[in-house]
This record gives structure tokens, C-alpha cells and sequence, in this order.
């Protein structure tokens, strides 16, 4: 996937991302092994590699670069290693877990959070915090974190939103529906408390749930078999071998309790990182099984912007994009209500036959004989093209000269010979490779002659869309508000995509 961090001279015009599972030499930052990127200079020939933060996309969050044939000073390794272990975790996890025992236990009264630390601290430490904002912590509230804690908010690298309920509890009764029993909770915090609440209510058979998540601090509300402290975007786990035996014991089926993965990543973050990591925890569950199971891939649901959909789908085949729009409690656009959208751009990528996923007649899907799945109600069958064509939840229209369902708000152009915006820039087609300003497949965005010509135009576009800020959620979930890098890139998608 391409995006659009520079360092270097005005000759680069892209970068790419390599992933390479034989890559065992790569640096670490506080947040795990860096990626390896590709710097791509003017017409192609000029090309040098370097090592990046996998979890930021900004340098100001994580200030980590090294070119990969550079020589480091032993020096600078040290100091590198000193800032790596100042970042880690207070506790361990397994102090964590000691912790928490000696603190539901206490009286109620003596059950105390640090607001400005965010840990629950016990009576021996409540000095250090005597002039801290504090309150007190119930029962309920320890079985809900997400609540508890303070959504980070730097939407450049680590902006957290949540599941609502509505949401949260579609997932559950659907998987609960299909016959799992172990749930992958990959940068669900949320879905992992719903679980857990449902099992103490008893209102179906009980399931078991694991957390995978950057935001160390659930650490401190979960047993070591419930979370692990790991980095999607180069599947680090930061207790390594320890962390590692959890995940291989939770993948491990037995007694029929069927595992799936939920996954919802940042938006703004690198497709191809994350379909590896994703790849690697089903090749783990895939030798883990019976022999009988065979070559089946792990059965996952991956909650990412519908504009996605051909670069997940180049990573796995096998997915499909259902049109059920998941929404978030504490984001500004992505949920229902008068200061949502109407419409969440969010939708679920899954390998699970989609005629199994029921989605809601309440909330205004049908189930579509010919396509067999569940569609939006405004999702209408088109006899021309076979399918239930639209992807934001509009019902799109069949434009002869293309052959295909377009977009309402697209109109065919003569000049490009194709559907575009009304505005587009004309005599370019629209494509998936190179310049997103003008289509050419010779240059990137940054090196676009028209770029500036373009660029009220294409503003216009992304406000008149509503999706000016596409920040998502949890730790290092964040989409950057910026005029370059992936984030920027995510609104020009968006724009493109009216």
C-alpha cells in the first residue's frame, strides 16, 4: 500500500511498504519491530529502504527512521534501548493481574482510580496520588474499562472510539447465532466487555474471549489468559513467549467451542501490515486444529471503511464487504443519532458465508433471494449487473455506456469515457494506481503538475462528503488530520468514492 511519508529530497514522490515474514533484523521503536518501507523517486529507478514505526504514521508520535543499510552507532543502539524500555508498561503482566485481585477485594470505599495516572491504585500507594484527581471505582464500572478509562485523543496516532451497544450486541448475538464460542477480540475492547457481561447475565451459553491490544492499560483489568498486550501491525506481542502460549491456547478447539477473530483497526493504518499479521494468527490456527479441518482459514470479521474493499479484498479473496454499518459511541460522524450520519461508512469484511450473517429487519436490511445475503434496504437488485450494486448505503443507478452500477451522484463523461464527479478533473480515468489527482499512472500525487489546480476542488469534494476527519478508535487507532499521509490519503479515497 502506498502513502505518502517523505524524508529525503523533493525527488520522492511515494512509498511503499514491505513485508516479509524472513525480515528478522528489523530495529524496534517503543512499539515493537519497525516496517520497512520503500522510498520510489521519479520514474522509478531510484529506490532506498528504511525502517518506520509500525504504529504511527506520524513522525512527531513516534520519531523512530533508519535508513536500512545505515550503520548504527553502539552508542545510539543504547540510547535506543533506554527510550524503548522507559515506554514500556509500569507492571508486568502478571503484577498487573496480582494487582487486581488485592484491589476487587478491597472495601468499597477504599477502591480508588487515578484519573490523571489512569490505574487503580491500592491504599499503600494512595501518597503518591494524594494530589491526583481520583474517584472512587464500583463494581460495575471494573467490568466496564472502556467507560473507566480516558479515550486517548490524538487523533494522529492513538484516537480511541468504541463499539455503541447497538453494535457491540449485533456482533455477539451473531457469532453467539453461528455457534462460537471463542471470540479473538483484536482491538475490541468493547466487544471483549459485552462477552463477559452477557456470561454473568447467563443469557446464552457462555463464551470465552481473549484481547489483543496496544493500550496496555486493560492489563490491569484482565486475568493474563484475557488480554495480551500486542501490536497488529507487525504481530508483536510485548510479553512475547508468554503472550505467544496464550494466543496458541486460545486458538486451540476443543470440546466444539469454535473460534473466530474480530478485528477493527485503525482506519488510517496500512492495509497490507495488518492482512499479514491477520494471516499469520489464522496460519497459527490452522496447525493447531485436527487434521481433518484441512486448509480452512481462520474464520474472521475484519470492521474497516467500505472504500477499502479492493485493497482487503486483494489481500483476501475469499472476503466479502456485508452491508452492515457499524457505528461508535464517542465518534463525532461514525455513529446513529442527530450529530451522526446518516449513513457509517463502516461496514464488515468476513470469510463467513455471507446468507449467515443476518443483519436486522428493524434496522432496515432484507435478505436478497438472487445475491443471497442480507443487503441494505436502498441496496436494490440490479437485473443488468446481477448484483446488489451500491457499497455507502445509496442506491446507485445502471449507466449503460460503463456496463456497471455507478454512484448517484456520478454522471457518465464522454472525455474519460467512464462515470466520474461532475467535477472531476476530465480526460483522466479514475485509477487504483498512481497520481489520485489526475489518474496518471506516471507519477504520484505529490509529483501531480495539476496537483494545485485540483486541490480547491478535491477539498470540496471530501467536505461535501462529510468525511473530513476520518480518526477511528483504540490505542494508536488514530487517522491523522494532516495534508499528507495515509490519513490524508483515506479522505481522497472517500471523496472519490460520492
Amino acid at each position: 500500500m502506498d502513502m505518502d511519508v517523505t524524508e529525503g529530497n523533493d525527488d520522492t514522490f511515494g512509498v511503499e511498504v514491505i513485508c516479509s515474514d524472513a525480515d528478522k533484523t528489523a530495529p524496534c521503536c517503543p512499539h515493537g519491530p519497525t516496517l520497512l518501507f520503500e522510498k520510489v523517486c521519479k520514474g522509478g529507478e531510484k529506490r532506498r529502504r528504511f525502517y518506520a514505526c509500525s504504529a504511527c504514521r506520524d513522525r512527531k508520535d513516534c520519531k523512530f527512521f533508519q535508513w536500512e543499510d545505515e550503520k548504527v552507532s553502539e552508542a545510539r543502539l543504547l540510547a535506543r534501548e533506554a527510550e524503548n524500555q522507559s515506554k514500556r508498561p509500569q507492571f508486568t503482566q502478571k503484577e498487573y493481574c496480582s494487582r487486581f485481585r488485592r484491589f476487587a477485594s478491597l472495601p468499597l470505599d477504599e477502591r480508588k482510580f487515578c484519573q490523571d495516572c489512569q490505574i487503580l491504585f491500592l491504599p499503600e500507594e494512595r501518597e503518591a496520588h494524594s494530589s491526583h484527581r481520583s474517584i472512587a471505582v464500583t463494581a460495575a464500572q471494573l467490568r466496564r474499562p472502556s467507560i473507566l478509562l480516558r479515550p486517548l485523543d490524538n487523533k494522529k496516532s492513538n484516537a480511541q472510539y468504541l463499539f455503541t451497544d447497538r453494535s457491540s450486541d449485533f456482533l455477539l448475538d451473531t457469532l453467539a447465532g453461528l455457534g462460537y464460542r471463542k471470540v479473538l477480540c483484536v482491538g475490541t475492547p468493547r466487544l471483549q466487555e459485552v462477552i463477559k457481561l452477557r456470561n454473568l447475565e447467563q443469557k446464552h451459553e457462555p463464551m470465552k474471549s481473549l484481547l489483543l491490544d496496544i493500550d496496555f492499560r486493560y492489563a490491569q483489568f484482565y486475568h493474563q489468559d484475557e488480554f495480551c498486550h500486542y501490536n497488529m501491525f507487525n504481530h508483536h506481542f510485548f510479553d512475547e513467549e508468554a503472550s505467544s502460549a496464550v494466543l496458541q491456547n486460545f486458538l486451540t478447539e476443543c470440546d466444539a467451542e469454535k473460534v473466530v477473530m474480530v478485528a477493527d483497526p485503525p482506519f488510517g493504518g496500512l492495509v497490507k501490515p495488518l492482512a499479514n499479521s491477520f494471516s499469520l494468527i489464522s496460519q497459527t490456527w490452522r496447525k493447531l486444529q485436527s487434521a481433518d479441518s484441512g486448509n480452512c482459514d481462520m474464520p474472521m470479521m475484519w470492521i474497516f471503511p467500505y472504500f477499502f474493499e479492493p485493497r482487503i479484498l486483494e489481500c483476501f479473496p475469499s472476503f466479502t464487504m456485508l452491508d452492515y454499518q457499524v457505528d461508535y459511541d464517542n465518534h463525532p460522524l461514525y455513529k446513529h443519532g442527530k450529530t451522526g450520519r446518516k449513513q457509517s461508512p463502516v461496514r464488515l469484511f468476513t470469510n463467513i458465508p455471507p446468507r449467515d450473517v443476518v443483519l436486522p429487519e428493524e434496522e432496515g436490511y432484507r435478505f436478497c433471494s438472487v445475491c443471497q445475503r442480507f443487503v441494505w434496504s436502498l441496496n436494490k437488485h440490479c437485473a443488468k449487473c446481477n448484483v446488489c450494486p451500491s457499497k455507502d448505503g445509496r442506491e446507485w443507478k445502471h449507466c449503460s455506456a460503463c456496463e456497471k452500477c455507478v454512484k448517484p451522484s456520478w454522471r457518465h463523461c464522454q472525455s474519460c469515457g467512464c462515470c466520474a464527479l461532475p467535477d472531476h478533473p476530465c480526460g483522466h480515468a479514475q485509477g487504483k494506481e498512481g497520481c489520485f489527482n489526475c489518474g496518471s499512472l506516471e507519477h504520484k500525487r505529490k509529483a501531480c503538475p495539476l496537483k494545485d489546480s485540483h486541490r480547491v476542488s478535491r477539498q470540496w469534494s471530501s467536505a461535501k462528503n462529510g468525511l473530513k476527519n476520518v480518526s477511528h478508535h483504540p490505542t494508536f487507532k488514530g487517522k491523522a488530520k494532516r495534508k499528507s499521509g495515509v490519513a490524508h490519503r483515506v479522505k481522497k479515497m472517500a471523496a472519490m468514492s460520492v
